[in-house]
């Protein structure tokens, strides 16, 4: 606090000087009131007394977003209800650096340090931040975090806009009823942020007033903003020697002009007018400013650089989730800022806003902090700076032991902020929240809330009032056509349709006006997802476009032209009443595998006037390429016989004539290629004139339909899923309880033999007593038959093996002596196990067949026909 007090001694000293002016300058004051002033009569005095006496004034209430009823403080822990012996120790801290500052400043604001959380107990505002990192990846990156902040709570102002508010309420608190002030918005952020590795401090300061009631009407909506395309020059190649020079540029150049300034004046026109209205809403926002510019209370997050990548250091807005520049002039001055560590002071100027801070927390000059133990470096000094007070200290501590005066923070006493998944899922307080931007309106829905699987839509205006609509956006999730976005154009009604890959005809976009068949749209498609390499379509009442990639005859464009039709029938479509064709023109892409003079690069079919027109593919350091022309001839020589080929079938262009390509033979043979090629061509086009109708029905149906995919890993919403996910855990129960009275019922096997529904007679009773306990006599004597089967068998190897060693002794050697001892132990050891086994069978074998029998004696379902029977 040594800062400070020099600080103060100067303005205590200026003050001084400037209370002497005001003494000299006091005897010049009622000459000066004389000559230019008005002197306040009685009449206007007890006119003024009245006036004010008017006015009423409405003292604010408590500033809890939550009443008490609402929070149950009794199941609340502990550590929200008292605070520990460390905690009361730093708020004991708290109120001395609190004092102290307000002896030094006393022009300053009261500091913001120990509000009350919801159990009224004061609490140090760094404890109510409690670092977590959410097990979502969506909330790993700052931008995302923020916009879940924003959109899972709802916005409730400050009581008074003057003061920081009297409570600040947990962050678990306030996930569970969703909405709280700018302070908890700011706490939950923070937390998260740091719990995420960013940086992150909560500020206390002054706010425009657009930013501390959450306006955004005069900020441009950023789904508006289009990003800046990175034009990039194409390089033009030299120009030949040798070119061919374009043709001359026959268009009037006085139309042309004439057309641009017919363009620039309307958009000179559209330009005036929204000056103008600019200009009318800028008066009336300027006759409505705010009184309490400058003084309106207001928290957001400020993220420092140097963590996670940060570059640079920028403000974080709460209530938008919108990122701001520590220079924008919607931040007019911060009293302090704080993280889960430690508290800071602004002791710089605010004249200029933000502008001039430097956000240096080491620096003790620029910024006060409350507890010595903090993790930001201090301000570095010079070599001779550092050597002088060294040399300073080291007289004056002569002798001395440092004591070591730090004080760390005491941990949070929130409990861990926990999200559950349907609330993420969730985020809007009851599932919609409406943004309002200037000549934009934001829409957002929760997944599932609405039927067609809207989950957003961004509504642009032409008019700042938002009356007149331009164009609408509208994004889907979980749609099972895939459908991701819908653009509409409210102006010229174009509809443009955008589908996530996955749809049943790989459609990406869909453009159109009306959903009528033989209009204009446009189609595109997902060419990986095709056998065809179809990209893209175009349609019109006319014609229709294709455009291929990646095809094994490298088609890479084909244009139809239609005429109308013969027959004008009720229901026209192309599988009832085909559209004729007139021409086709198809292009392909260079085959590699093929001389360009045989490579043909674009054919037309000239369908009505029965020609085909091939141009080929051009060589390398050529201007021109090869073309040719078929005319087919339905006509009849002198004979009457119908004309195969003539030489005037076929006219060409060469660049380098070849001697076979002057043949008939050849020529007539590419014609018959071309006639084949022409019939698969028109029916192809014919199949694709069918899936654009089968794509608009399913559509269509789609649309009605809008039926959305649930997964089969979310149990609430899956019915199906979890209807049949019940049925098999009931049926393996069932199993599995009647596998377990199975195991247990030992009269199971024996009260099968009786009819079902008979009842049990005592003659019954009696036989299944003595058959029970006869099985259970005969299993005993069968494990003791067994055991002694097995004894005597490892018995007789046994002796068998000393035998075979008997004979063989003196041929043995070292390593088959071993393995007979090993085999004489392995040997020994289950005999007598076995023997063990065999003993204590038949010791207990008795005693097991009298407690069968005492268990039958006392079965519920034998007890009554065996209760005279000894």
């Amino acid at each position: 606090m040594e800062v400070l007090k020099e600080k103060v001694e100067e303005e205590e000293a200026a003050e001084r000087e400037e209370a002497a002016e005001r003494a000299e300058g006091a005897r010049m004051r009622p000459s000066e009131v004389r000559k230019g002033g008005t002197i306040m009569t009685q009449e206007m005095l007890r006119d003024l007394e009245k006036k004010l006496s008017e006015i009423e004034i409405t003292v604010p209430g408590r500033d809890s977003i939550i009443s008490e009823d609402t929070v149950d403080t009794s199941k609340l822990p502990l550590s929200y209800q008292s605070n520990t012996p460390k905690e009361e120790h730093l708020l004991q801290v708290a109120d001395n650096f609190s004092c102290q500052y307000s002896h030094l400043c006393p022009d300053r604001v009261p500091l913001f340090l120990h509000p009350l959380n919801e159990c009224k107990v004061p609490k140090f505002v760094s404890t109510t931040i409690r670092p977590t990192l959410m097990p979502y990846p969506e909330l790993y990156n700052w931008d995302s975090c923020a916009q879940f902040v924003a959109d899972f709570l709802s916005m409730v102002p400050l009581s008074d806009p003057l003061k920081p508010p009297s409570h600040l309420y947990s962050s678990t608190t306030v996930i569970k009823y969703q909405k709280g002030n700018c302070f908890d918005f700011s706490t939950l952020l923070c937390s998260m942020l740091i719990g995420s590795g960013y940086d992150a401090y909560c500020v206390n300061g002054y706010g425009s007033q657009d930013l501390c009631h959450m306006d955004l009407t005069r900020e441009v909506c950023p789904l508006t903003v289009k990003p800046k395309q990175i034009v990039q020059k194409k390089e033009m190649a030299p120009p030949k020697k040798y070119s061919v020079k374009p043709p001359r540029d026959l268009s009037s150049r006085f139309e042309k002009e004439q057309e641009m300034k017919k363009q620039e004046g309307i958009r000179a026109e559209e330009e005036r007018r929204l000056r103008k209205e600019e200009a009318r809403l800028q008066e009336v926002a300027n006759a409505n400013s705010d009184p309490l510019y400058g003084l309106r209370v207001h928290c957001w997050v400020l993220v420092l650089s140097g963590k996670r990548e940060v570059p640079e250091n920028f403000f974080i807005d709460s209530f938008t989730a919108r990122s701001y520049s520590t220079q924008d002039d919607h931040f007019l001055g911060i009293e302090s800022l704080w993280n889960h560590k430690n508290y800071w002071v602004n002791m710089q100027d605010c004249w200029n806003c933000c502008k001039d801070l430097v956000f240096d927390l080491g620096d003790p000059v620029r910024w006060e902090y409350l507890l010595l133990g903090t993790d930001k470096p201090y301000l570095s000094v010079t070599e001779e700076d550092d050597n002088e007070l060294n040399d300073d200290d080291d007289v004056e501590n002569l002798g001395k032991e440092e004591e070591d005066k730090s004080f760390d923070m005491p941990h949070s006493w929130v409990e861990q902020i926990e999200i559950s998944p349907e609330a993420f899922e969730t985020r809007c307080p009851n599932g919609k929240k409406v943004i309002h931007y200037k000549q934009a309106k934001l829409e957002k829905w929760t997944p599932y809330l609405n039927s067609n699987g809207l989950v957003c839509r961004l509504s642009t205006y032409r008019d700042l009032e938002c009356t007149k609509t331009l164009e609408i956006k509208e994004w889907y999730q979980n749609r099972k056509d895939m459908l991701d976005l819908k653009h509409i154009n409210e102006i010229t009604g174009l509809i443009i349709d955008y589908f996530k890959p996955g749809h049943p005809q790989s459609l990406r976009m869909h453009s159109y006006t009306s959903m009528q068949p033989e209009t204009d749209r446009i189609m595109e498609f997902y060419e990986k997802a095709r056998v065809d390499g179809l990209i893209k379509r175009e349609e019109t009442p006319k014609t229709m476009t294709e455009y291929y990639q990646g095809r094994a005859d490298f088609l890479s464009y084909r244009h139809v032209t239609f005429g109308p039709r013969v027959k004008n029938l009720a229901l026209n479509s192309a599988e009832s009443n085909p559209r004729p064709m007139v021409k086709i023109t198809e292009r392909f892409f260079r085959n590699s595998a093929k001389p360009a003079d045989e490579d043909v690069a674009e054919r037309a079919f000239l369908i009505l006037e029965e020609r085909i027109q091939l141009r080929y593919h051009c060589r390398e350091d050529y201007i021109t390429a090869s073309k040719r022309e078929f005319l087919q001839r339905t006509d009849v020589d002198s004979k009457g016989n119908k004309i195969i080929m003539t030489p005037d079938m076929c006219i060409s262009f060469e660049v380098e004539p070849m001697e076979y390509t002057k043949k008939l033979l050849y020529q007539y043979e590419a014609m018959m290629q071309l006639k084949n090629e022409e019939k698969l061509s028109r029916h192809q086009a014919w199949e694709s004139e069918l899936e654009v109708l089968e794509i608009l029905k399913l559509l269509e149906e789609e649309e009605a339909a809008h039926t959305l995919t649930i997964s089969i890993y979310d149990t609430k919403r899956n019915e199906k899923s979890r209807e049949h996910r019940e049925a098999m855990e009931r049926v393996m129960h069932e199993e599995h309880m009647r596998q377990v009275e199975a195991q247990l019922d030992y009269l199971a096997p024996f009260l099968a033999q009786l009819l079902p529904g008979e009842k049990l007679t005592r003659g019954q009773a009696m036989r299944l007593k003595d058959e029970c306990l006869s099985d259970f006599k005969q299993r005993l004597i069968d494990k003791a038959n067994l055991i002694q089967a097995r004894f005597e068998k490892e018995t007789q190897e046994l002796q068998k093996k000393q035998q075979w060693y008997q004979e063989n002794q003196v041929t043995l050697t070292a390593e088959d002596e071993d393995l007979y001892l090993s085999y004489c132990s392995q040997a020994m050891f289950r005999i007598r196990i076995l023997e063990q086994r065999l003993n204590r069978h038949k010791e207990l074998a008795p005693l097991k067949y009298l407690a069968l029998e005492e268990k039958l004696h006392k079965d519920p379902r034998l007890v009554e026909f065996l209760r005279g029977y000894v």
